[in-house]
């Protein structure tokens, strides 16, 4: 089978076609390499062995998908492709709105035409807002969330219940939780272009004296030790997730399914925790500074991740250490690349 998957040079979508193609299905893969590099193709390939089928282009460029449509026999799609920075998305919701929401709308049209299935979006857990209470499942009341990338999000995911109800197709979303890690190859991880604007790269190129300092934003919050708590998931067992997820929907006898998942640790982990960690696992020391807290960032956030343990037979396996030493791995190799 082919799938197509959208983003598929980013940090999860590289991970995930890695998993796709150890399971033997044939990829897809569209990028506009606005938040990765071309070399992580070539590290994919290395990997797994095989080399997916790449096209470098915008969705929102609806001729050039639809050539790739009228190219391949696409059986499915993983969609990765948005723009994800929570603190970005407030100076910038326009571009979060069309880039989020018509790259999405674009390829459901395409599977509207050629009457494909098995769509599964990646979704975020800034879906439920502040939660009222903690763990949060599947079944915690939706708030408007606090970003505009979270509401791209939320809007995303009602976009595909309403086509999953009105054409007869089956999705899968996939609310993830805080993706941390490289692969055990040291061959891929996250790469931020610029200033990064997720904790665990800022303090991975703090600690290889690329920052000065982390700027952690706020110490104030309602937590034991003042910063925000947030479930840290390990990339790699969060990319063979949406292979389990894929292959439940292929094989559901149903026409129409919605199929909705927490992906998480089950773990809440403070701000300072993880720098703590980080800093056990590397023997490495992270200078820091406490700023003013960020819009748009909540206090707490982390999942309760047993429907996904029950239906798709799917757990986090890996430690917050091991995970941070896998990250530490990745920015030494991107050093070796530079020198």
């Amino acid at each position: 089978m082919t799938i197509l998957v959208t983003g598929g040079l980013g940090y999860i979508g590289s991970h995930t076609v890695v998993e796709l193609l150890n399971n033997n299905f044939d990829v897809v893969i569209v990028d506009d390499l606005s938040n990765t590099e071309k070399f992580i193709l070539k590290n994919i390939e290395t990997i797994a062995g095989k080399k997916p089928i790449f096209y470098p282009f915008d969705l929102k460029r609806k001729e050039l998908l639809h050539q790739v449509f009228e190219a391949h026999q696409i059986d499915g799609c993983i969609n990765f492709a948005a723009f994800k920075a929570v603190g970005e998305s407030q100076e910038k919701p326009i571009d979060y709105y069309e880039n989020n929401l018509f790259s999405l709308i674009n390829i459901l049209q395409e599977f509207k035409t050629r009457n494909i299935s098995n769509f599964i979006f990646s979704s975020s857990c800034t879906v439920y807002g502040q939660a009222d209470e903690q763990p949060i499942n599947e079944n915690t009341p939706l708030k408007t969330p606090e970003s505009s990338y979270g509401k791209t999000k939320q809007m995303g995911e009602e976009i595909l219940k309403d086509f999953a109800n009105s054409h007869q197709r089956k999705v899968s979303l996939l609310r993830y939780f805080n993706p941390i890690g490289a692969h055990p190859s040291s061959l891929l991880g996250e790469l931020p272009l610029g200033i990064p604007n997720n904790l665990v790269p800022y303090v991975t190129q703090t600690a290889a004296g690329i920052r000065e300092k982390l700027n952690i934003w706020g110490n104030d919050y309602p937590t034991p030790d003042g910063t925000a708590i947030r479930d840290y998931i390990y990339v790699v067992d969060l990319a063979k997730a949406h292979v389990k997820a894929l292959q439940k929907l292929i094989n559901e006898k149903s026409e129409t399914l919605i199929d909705i998942y927490n992906l998480g640790a089950g773990k809440g982990s403070s701000v300072l925790e993880v720098v703590e960690a980080f800093e056990l696992a590397n023997n490495i020391n992270v200078p820091y500074q406490i700023c003013e807290r960020r819009a748009g960032d909540i206090t707490v956030a982390y999942a309760d991740a047993t429907k996904a343990e029950k239906e798709l037979d799917w757990k986090a396996e890996t430690s917050l250490e091991e995970a941070l030493r896998t990250t530490w791995e990745w920015q030494k190799y991107l050093e070796t690349r530079q020198n």
